[in-house]
């Protein structure tokens, strides 16, 4: 007891010249929804933080430095054969530190997967519309982080001065003097000389250890501070508005569920790095400018980037004497700040297109109940598995003996025609799920189950669906875009289904425009595309009139009303 007025006592003296009472209460009432895919986010936190512990005992022998020198250590292939300084420390922590190498895997795959959750996290984000108002900072910040992270990995794998690390390298300073104008003095700069210089490890170790991890570090504060500020997001169902979160607080239930999850991702990344072998430098060798290995690949991240070199045709431009590398310039250097840029205002663009009205949202998206945006998804993701794949041309003709030439020529054509055919076919997918999800509410569920009729005839049993399900399928809003027609979604407010107006969704819509101009003339024909072949939601009549119609048609199966003889008149 003495304790714990002492510690009693403390904690009110900080409370009073600090007031982190009230704030602190507020944080760990915060209510949090369950939903798998909402750790996905979790998994980038949680591999960060194993990245930054496992990072920093690294640095602890890890020498950063493009100095030559003579291997002798317990590796025999390599001894006596000279390499750099960093190449050798790398060796060293992989067989002379105790642990040293399931550290560098444990390492090298959490990166991997912080990427890939990072990515995956935000199509989460896209497809279910969690991007929108006022979401919009977090969209930026998670995009930003995205683009961080494959070059923060790129530094990194480039450190250990391998022949691998090395031809990447070698490429990067291609795309630099690709630049018109100033790429040789850029590629000077950067690399403190000629290729490869001295100077270019000792960099990039700054930046890998320093700078970019200050700043992925700083975003993911923010982006989980605004998480916590805003209100995080949920699924509709019953009970579910714009104007509450239904879930588990964060003490004790989602702070116990965070802390169990978290050594289960550690768990699973350190069983992968002691099962699975990464970056065996020692295989590739230390770098050498006049060499290459066969069939050398990139980590994942950076295979779009690959492709997109590989798939680009040999165009040049050749003018007063110099000469303009576009089969590099464009895929090697635009292409992924353009990407990165439609990705950052696809929110802000969606809201252009929409003409969406000043209301926040709160409430999540099924793919299916977004269309357009599905589509654009699709096309997105056809358009970066076919360049992914081409970063590995070399490596499937090899195990599929196949045409080199013909995979790729089959690729350029994937890269153009797999979006157009990606997209269609997602927002016809998506047209055909709602009209199903319609069908269910009309008419209930198919059982399967085939009834026979006293005089012969057959119906399927549908069995109506329940309130849960029912409110799940039917609780979305039609778009409110550039047509002037209003959103009309089930009322949020109630704890089960309902088919009213929900004013909080369309009182708020802006009128449109008149179509007068270039620019209004595409906001028109965007608002229509993303309100194209709507589904209506199904209504309280609806469901009577196909009861009505039921009934009549079972009546009509009837022996009776079929012309033959009763069983009255049998007997």
């Amino acid at each position: 007891m003495a304790v714990e007025r002492q510690l009693g006592g403390l904690a009110g003296w900080i409370d009073d010249r600090t007031g982190v009472t009230q704030p602190a209460g507020r944080l760990l009432r915060k209510v949090f929804p369950e939903h798998w895919s909402f750790m996905l986010g979790e998994v980038a936190l949680y591999s960060l933080v194993v990245l930054l512990v496992t990072g920093t005992i690294l640095t602890v022998w890890f020498v950063p430095s493009a100095g030559r020198v003579v291997y002798d250590g317990t590796y025999a292939p390599l001894r006596g054969i000279t390499v750099s300084e960093a190449y050798r420390s790398t060796v060293d922590i992989s067989f002379d530190v105790r642990g040293g190498l399931l550290i560098r895997q444990v390492h090298h795959w959490a990166a991997l997967l912080f990427t890939v959750a990072i990515a995956v996290h935000m199509g989460r984000v896209f497809f279910t519309g969690a991007f929108r108002k006022p979401r919009e900072l977090n969209w930026l910040i998670g995009t930003t982080l995205s683009l961080l992270a494959i070059i923060e990995g790129f530094a990194g794998y480039s450190l250990p001065d391998d022949l691998l690390s090395g031809t990447g390298l070698r490429i990067a300073n291609g795309l630099m003097l690709s630049v018109p104008v100033i790429g040789s003095w850029l590629a000077f700069a950067v690399f403190g000389g000629p290729f490869p210089g001295h100077e270019i490890i000792p960099r990039l170790y700054t930046a890998h250890v320093l700078v970019l991890p200050a700043l992925i570090v700083s975003l993911a504060v923010v982006h989980v501070l605004v998480v916590v500020v805003q209100k995080h997001t949920q699924f509709r169902g019953p009970a579910r508005t714009n104007r509450n979160v239904v879930g588990f607080p964060l003490l004790p239930v989602y702070a116990a569920k965070a802390g169990g999850f978290f050594f289960i991702v550690f768990g699973v990344v350190a069983l992968i790095a002691g099962l699975v072998a990464i970056n065996p430098i020692w295989l590739f060798g230390p770098y050498d400018p006049t060499a290459a290995s066969a069939g050398s690949q990139p980590d994942w991240y950076m295979g779009f980037a690959e492709g997109a070199l590989r798939l680009m045709a040999p165009v040049e431009i050749h003018a007063f004497g110099h000469t303009l590398s576009l089969n590099v310039l464009l895929p090697g250097v635009l292409l992924m700040p353009i990407m990165y840029g439609v990705t950052a205002s696809y929110p802000f663009l969606e809201r252009w297109a929409t003409r969406a009205g000043p209301q926040e949202h709160h409430l999540l998206d099924r793919p299916r109940d977004a269309p357009a945006r599905t589509a654009i998804g699709a096309a997105a993701l056809a358009f970066y598995t076919a360049l992914f794949l081409a970063g590995g041309n070399d490596i499937i003709a090899l195990k599929l003996h196949l045409s080199l030439e013909a995979i790729t020529w089959t690729l350029r054509v994937a890269v153009l025609v797999g979006p157009v055919l990606a997209a269609w076919a997602a927002h016809r997918t998506c047209l055909s799920l709602q009209r199903r999800d319609r069908a269910q509410v009309v008419h209930g569920r198919e059982t399967g189950r085939l009834v026979r009729t006293a005089g012969g005839g057959f119906f399927e049993r549908h069995e109506k669906l329940s309130p849960y399900d029912e409110w799940r399928l039917v609780a979305r809003g039609q778009p409110d875009t550039a047509t002037g027609s209003r959103a009309v979604v089930p009322s949020s407010e109630t704890s089960g289904p309902s088919h009213r107006r929900d004013r909080s969704h369309c009182d708020d819509v802006s009128t449109p425009e008149p179509s007068t101009g270039l620019r209004a003339r595409l906001r028109t024909a965007a608002a229509r595309w993303y309100s194209s072949d709507p589904v209506p939601v199904a209504r309280a009549g609806d469901q009577q009139r196909a009861e009505q119609l039921s009934r009549v048609n079972r009546a009509a199966l009837q022996h009776e009303q079929i012309g033959g003889p009763t069983r009255a008149e049998q007997d």
